[in-house]
Formats: structure tokens, sequence, C-alpha cells
């Protein structure tokens, strides 16, 4: 009896297209003037083609196992994030944003209303939930225009705050800059040159975001709504481009390790090149960036064929090489030299104010940062904080996940710090990081924060969907792309539009909560608003929960500080960013310590 070998059901969709094939090979010869028989077997021919190609192919295993059919599951994987987006995630998954933050930002820039009926949809009996308290004689607000004034607050000369009257004992002499090279060269110039043009800053403005990561239209879009209503427009670390001057909002010009717009040909700080762009009146403020939440400390390299005419002319870089954003800063070494160059570029911008950004990581450097504040009496006039679940553009896994503090406890710790040294009141406090409704603005303000900045939910008023697509190049909506075709589906007049719109709701939305709450301001919101659910039966105000430290605690024995400030205060030096140890063990011990 012959042996019948099985034909695996694996190759049966290759052998249903060959017989498919046959069969319309038939019925062309038999009837060579049926048109659906000549369609079957060019059909039919591109199967076979395909399962033939699957099987001689060596990179994918599962189309070598499964010739034709393979190649669903890669369609399936394909469209996995819209079939799920559309019809599997609830509306309160956020993944990063959840379906209910998308639609409350395209209703605001449509100008749709955006009340719900029906109660609430959140679980209000979870851990985690939040509410803020309301009085029981709500204020009446003439508008919602909240605004801050950022700069003005800095000492002339270079006082040492550490001498005056507020800043309890003294903290030690002047330091020097050390070090040697470009950084001392750039960083030691000149004393502490005050800020003579203060802004007037709307408490929600747009996030930084680069000509490059965003198209030309969604800069100019950007650029006019911040116009219409009012607000500032951080360029990013792209530098000022020709997108951003032609509706004349105002800027925050981002001053980045590779030094665009402001740069040598060897890729140094150039002070000349930095004057003609910083005293443009439309840039209002200027802002260092240290480290960003997506990505802290790590460099970036947007490849040749992307560095286009316009991107290498906003950047100053040559047209079609690698354009290179170093990890660290070339212009300082030394938290004092970052001090200096602070007061550098608020003398060379024309007095206007100027400070950095960053996402916290080690707690000494930052606390370095203060003590080179206090050793030299140069202060910025703002410090904005990233949180590690901000980002717009792509960056890798392992630091989108697990690198950099998350906001709640960066804006926490130098908030408090500030109060801790009596600085708090010479420097603002920016954040960024998910900032996408009215109660997220209060919340960050109770934190202590002055004011917001927003990315992505600007980026949806403009019509993003969260396709996540945005290092691809190929944006369904035109927002993070460089492709004409595609940018031209963003209409810039209706997109400005919606971006005003976005911001102006929000802040009617904020003025709500404030008169809600019995205030006048947003700034007076503080954590004793707030309040989070513990468990199902306990409740608590965010002030019994979060770190608060009393004006100048931090200027005596620390040893009633909390354990970041009694472990990590004494390691900090304002002449280095490294930590002040007698070896190794040393610094274990005090890792040790803290944990």
């Amino acid at each position: 009896m012959p042996t019948i070998i099985p034909f695996p059901t694996r190759y049966s969709a290759f052998a249903l297209c060959v017989v498919g094939l046959v069969a319309c090979l038939a019925f062309v010869l038999v009837s060579p003037h049926l048109w659906l028989a000549w369609i079957g077997v060019v059909v039919f021919a591109v199967l076979t083609g395909t399962g033939v190609h699957d099987l001689r192919q060596a990179r994918h295993a599962i189309l070598r196992n499964y010739p034709v059919i393979g190649h669903l599951r890669f369609l399936l994987e394909f469209i996995r994030p819209e079939m799920r987006q559309y019809f599997i995630e609830s509306d309160s998954e956020a993944a990063p944003f959840s379906r209910a933050q998308r639609s409350l930002v395209y209703q605001r820039a449509k100008g749709d209303p955006d009340n719900r009926p029906f109660g609430t949809q959140l679980d209000v009996t979870l851990a985690g939930y939040e509410w803020i308290n309301h009085s029981m004689r709500p204020t009446k607000l003439a508008g919602h225009d909240f605004r801050i004034v950022i700069g003005g607050t800095q000492q002339p000369g270079g006082a040492n705050p550490a001498q005056s009257a507020d800043a309890g004992p003294p903290q030690g002499g002047r330091a020097s800059p050390s070090g040697g090279g470009e950084a001392h060269a750039v960083a030691s110039r000149g004393a502490n040159h005050p800020c003579t043009q203060p802004y007037s800053a709307s408490v929600f403005n747009i996030s930084a975001m680069s000509f490059g990561a965003l198209s030309a239209n969604a800069i100019l879009a950007l650029n006019k709504g911040a116009k219409m209503g009012g607000f500032a427009h951080d360029t990013g670390e792209g530098s000022i481009s020709q997108h951003h001057r032609v509706h004349g909002g105002d800027l925050i010009w981002e001053i980045g390790s590779g030094y665009f717009g402001c740069r040598n040909d060897d890729g140094s700080f150039s002070e000349e090149r930095f004057t003609a762009n910083a005293r443009d009146p439309q840039v209002k403020m200027i802002e260092i960036k240290l480290s960003q939440g997506a990505k802290p400390g790590h460099g970036g390299v947007l490849p040749a064929p992307k560095v286009t005419p316009e991107i290498a002319a906003a950047r100053g870089v040559p047209v079609g090489v690698d354009c290179i954003s170093p990890a660290s800063h070339s212009a300082f070494s030394t938290p004092t030299e970052m001090m200096h160059f602070v007061a550098r570029l608020r003398e060379l911008s024309g007095g206007k104010p100027t400070g950095f950004k960053f996402c916290l990581g080690h707690p000494w450097e930052w606390f370095g940062i203060v003590k080179a504040m206090q050793a030299t009496g140069i202060t910025p006039d703002f410090i904005v904080v990233d949180g590690a679940e901000g980002g717009t553009g792509a960056a890798p896994v392992e630091f989108s996940d697990h690198v950099g503090a998350p906001l709640q406890e960066g804006l926490l710790l130098v908030h408090n710090t500030l109060v801790g040294v009596n600085l708090r009141h010479r420097i603002k406090i920016g954040c960024a990081a998910k900032v996408i409704t009215a109660f997220d603005v209060a919340r960050m303000m109770a934190l202590g924060a002055d004011w917001c900045n927003a990315a992505r939910g600007f980026m949806m008023a403009l019509g993003c969907i969260q396709a996540q697509s945005c290092h691809t190049g190929h944006c369904p909506t035109g927002v993070t792309t460089q492709d004409p075709l595609r940018q031209k589906a963003l209409v810039v007049p209706t997109k400005a539009e919606r971006v005003h719109n976005f911001h102006r709701s929000t802040l009617h939305a904020l003025q709500e909560l404030v008169q809600a709450a019995g205030l006048d301001h947003p700034q007076q919101i503080t954590a004793h608003h707030i309040v989070r659910r513990i468990s199902d039966t306990e409740v608590r105000l965010l002030s019994n929960l979060v770190m608060q430290v009393q004006p100048g605690a931090l200027l005596g024995p620390l040893d009633e500080q909390h354990n970041v400030f009694r472990t990590y205060w004494p390691l900090a030096s304002a002449e280095s960013f490294q930590p002040v140890t007698q070896g190794p063990k040393g610094l274990v011990e005090g890792f040790a310590m803290a944990a």
C-alpha cells in the first residue's frame, strides 16, 4: 500500500491561487473574449507569483511557511493601531491620550460645545481620582486672559542673594568660573545684566516644537493662532524659520546644544549670530534647552536627506549634511559657567527674559545649579520643567519609558528648592507634559508652576489624530511631515483659528474653575485646593501628600528636611555637575541613604 504524504495546510492558500490560475487560463483558451477570465488570470498570476517569491525569500519565516496568506498577518498588524483606537479602546484609556481627551481638544478647537450630559464617565471611587474644592461664594471674573510677568526681578551687578535681607545667612563667597576652552570663554564674560524687557505671558502657551519636526504649514498655523490669541509660541531647538516670522506671533527662542540659528561653522556658539536673532522684536524670551522629557540626556541627528534648504537656512547648517544635536552644551561645563552664560545671553538679547528648560535627572546637578545662583548672584528669569511623560517627537523606547523624572516630581523639587533658598520670588516656573485640560493647568499651578505649555494639545488642535507616525514622514494630517503634498492638506487659516479657539476655550474653562474655587487668579490655586482619593474610604488634600519646604529652610541645618535634600544637597557643587564625594564608596553610601 503506497504511503500518502499529506499536503501541509499552510500551503493551502498558495495551492488555491495556482488552481485558480490554471482554471482561468482554461477559460481563456475556451472563451478568449470572456473578460472576467482575463481579469482572473491577472489576479491569480500576481498571487501565484507572490507565493513563489514568498517561498524563495529568506527574510520572513512566516511567509516561507505560509505563502500568500502570511501577508494577511502583516496587513492586520499594520492597521492594528487604527482598529484599536476606533473600535476597541475605551474613552478613558490613555495611550498616550485618551479618546475623551482628544475629543475635548477637537471640540474646543472647532468651537463646538464641550458640555457633557448625564454625568462624569470617570469612576470617582478609584484611587488617584482628583478634584478641586469649590467655594460657597464663587467669584465673578471679568475675563479669562490670565497673564504673568516674566523677568525684571534680577539684582543688577551680580549681587549675592545670600547676602541680601531675604536670603538668610551667607552661603559662601563669589565663585569664579572654572574650566577652559570655549565654555570658559563664553560663560565667563560680563557680570549679571538684569532683564529690562519683561514679558507679559499667557498662563497657557505652545510648547517647544521645531520646524523640521513639524511641517511649514503647521508652524504657520501655530504662530498665526498665537498671534490671534496673544500667547507665546516656542520655536523648539530648530531655531527661527521663515515660517515663524510670517504672522508675527510672540516667540520663545529655544537654544539647544546644537546652537541652531546662533552657531559658528564648527558648531560652537556664535555671539554675533545670536544677537542678530535675539534682538528681533518678535522674540520675547530666550530659553536654553538642557534636556527634554522625551529623551533627556540623549542627543539627536537629523539625517542628511532631511536637511532641506529651508531647514538648513533656519538652523545655520549646510544643506544635505547630517545635522547633529550633541547630548550636552559646549558653551559651559559647570553650573557656575551656566549662570554666566544665562547672564551673557540676557545681555546680548538686549535684556530679554532668559532662562532654561530641563527634565529633572540627578538631584545633585539641579542643586549645583541652585548653588551657582547663590554663589554668583545670577538667576534665570524662568525655568521650564519638562516631564518624562512629555515628547512630541520620536525617541528610543528605553528613554521614553524609563529615563527622566515625571513632571510632578520634577516640578515639586524645582519649586521647593527655590523656596528653600529664598529665590522662588525671582524666578518664574513653567512646565510641560500632557497638559490638555483646564484642570491640568490648575493642578500644575497647585504644585508650583506659574504657567503651562502644551505641545501635543496644540498638535491635536491642528488636526493630529494620534496616528503616532510623526517620525516616518507619513503623517496623515500634514502636521509632522515635510512632504509638500501631505502638508498641503493642512489649511493654515482654518487651523490657525482652531489653535486660537483651543487656547481661548481652555482658558475660559480655567476661568470657571478659578471662579468656582472663589479665587481671582489661577496663581492663587495651591495644593490645599486639590483633593486626591487614596482608597475607597479615604481622601486627602494634595498639600498633605506632596513635599512642601518652608522659605529659607535650606539655608540652615538640613536635619528636618526631606531625604532628597539631606542626602543630595551636600553632594552638590556650583563648580561641577559631578557629585562631591570622597570616592566611589561615599557616593554609593549617599545613594543608600536616599533609598
